[in-house]
């Protein structure tokens, strides 16, 4: 017998014996859109801070209309106030004032254009936000639970909204941002072609001057403040923003760790900046890749230097952040084939046999919640501190390199507290460019 038979062979036999681990320790979930039913078992994570709920790929429909019926339980049951994304900040603003009822402002750069669309401006995502607009109706303003973005990559949107608070409340002080951040304007709209030429030595940095103008700014916080605290702390969380993309983009050149590193600690600072503004009630739900949410210690992106979202909130906050992964098989992803590609319907193709997702689809069952947190599963526990290949699909998706390019270590027992499994999944629908004809001005991905 050859040997990669022999291996296969093997491989699929492990995955046996782990499936039927798996399948008894399973408890079986029913389809997302059922979501009061699918809500409930995550009840026991309704006395976290922050649950973090993650995602195997960018495009998946089923992960986001389950992320929704778990989100919209622990809102509801459990008094959840805070639901942050994988998502820019300016972009999650003009949403938050949608489904908190605040009055629309007056921006010139659309919601979620930016590639990749799909991944927030789909139907499930709106679904979402419309429930979320209902669900606020009935509550007074400080008890309505709100939408933010974690995200990075907002240069151009923030600088905007930074000047367009100061102009209101500070014509003097908008002023200086203007002669402070035209160091950067010209690039605003290609941050990373400003990162290629500071590397390049054709253009000295923006650091300082970004740096210098979040100051300034939190200089006359207490002015600021007693005009419009939101609207203060909206400018303030954009300017933090500018100074973080500005050292991104710069540093994005010299290698991915670093970068990567830099963004999750600026989305984990944002994520506890969101809990001090709304202590002491602020508890909150995460929206993001599995990649960001798990803890990257137990997984190769941690052997080789690089930490995130899920392992800053495990070391912060220990057992008050819950660590959810999510799984799939097979089914059809929203993806591109390269960046600022078009998207399109791709087919994902079935798990390796010695991946995690093989062991789940060996588990035989279609929808299903895995915990370990308990005491009394010390045996499946055990099993799940081995090492074994997980996928993950971002907006980028390519079957024919698949092994290279979308499988990684990691140790599931210490990455996640528990995982969702959809065997067949899926892609999000997305939505048009333009606001729908008809909709009202309110319409939140229109404005």
């Amino acid at each position: 017998m050859p040997d990669d038979v022999r291996l296969l062979e093997q491989q699929e036999a492990e995955a046996a014996e782990l499936g039927r681990l798996l399948r008894g320790f399973g408890e079986i979930l029913p389809a997302p859109e059922r979501q009061d039913e699918f809500g409930a078992p995550f009840d026991r994570f309704g006395d976290a801070r922050i649950v973090l709920l993650g995602e195997a790929t960018h495009g998946t429909s089923e992960f986001y209309r389950a992320r929704a019926a778990i989100t919209r339980h622990l809102i509801v049951e459990h008094g959840f106030n805070i639901v942050a994304l994988e998502a820019d900040w300016p972009d999650a603003a003009r949403i938050d004032r949608y489904v908190r009822h605040l009055a629309p402002a007056a921006e010139a750069r659309p919601a979620f254009q930016r590639f990749p669309t799909w991944m927030w401006r789909n139907e499930e995502v709106l679904a979402f936000i419309d429930w979320l607009r209902l669900h606020n109706e009935r509550l007074p303003p400080e008890r309505r639970a709100a939408f933010r973005g974690l995200d990075v990559y907002s240069l151009g949107a923030s600088i905007e909204a930074v000047l367009r608070y100061l102009d209101q409340v500070d014509p003097a002080a908008a002023r200086g941002a203007r002669q402070r951040y035209g160091c950067l304007t010209p690039w605003q709209d290609e941050p990373a072609a400003y990162g290629w030429a500071v590397t390049h030595g054709k253009k000295d940095p923006c650091e300082d001057k970004a740096i210098e103008q979040l100051n300034e700014l939190l200089a006359h916080r207490l002015d600021y403040l007693h005009q419009d605290g939101d609207a203060f702390f909206d400018a303030a969380q954009n300017a933090r923003i500018v100074r973080a993309a500005e050292q991104y983009y710069r540093i994005m050149y010299r290698g991915s760790r670093e970068s990567w590193n830099l963004r999750d600690r600026h989305m984990f600072e944002t994520l506890q900046g969101l809990l001090r503004a709304g202590e002491p009630d602020a508890r909150a739900v995460i929206w993001a890749h599995n990649s960001h949410i798990g803890n990257a210690a137990a997984t190769a992106m941690g052997w080789q230097g690089e930490f995130n979202i899920g392992e800053l909130c495990r070391t912060a906050y220990g057992d008050d952040a819950v660590l959810i992964g999510f799984g799939t098989d097979r089914g059809t992803v929203a993806a591109a084939d390269d960046w600022d590609a078009p998207m399109k319907i791709k087919t994902i193709i079935p798990a390796r046999p010695n991946s995690w997702e093989f062991a789940f689809r060996k588990a035989a069952l279609a929808r299903s919640l895995t915990d370990w947190r308990r005491t009394d599963r010390r045996a499946l526990v055990d099993a799940l501190r081995e090492s074994r290949l997980e996928r993950a699909i971002g907006v980028i998706y390519r079957p024919q390199g698949e092994f290279l390019s979308h499988y990684f270590e990691a140790v599931l027992a210490e990455q996640f507290d528990a995982y969702v499994w959809l065997e067949e999944t899926s892609a999000v629908t997305p939505l048009p460019a333009e606001r729908p004809k008809g909709v009202p001005d309110t319409y939140p991905f229109g404005l």
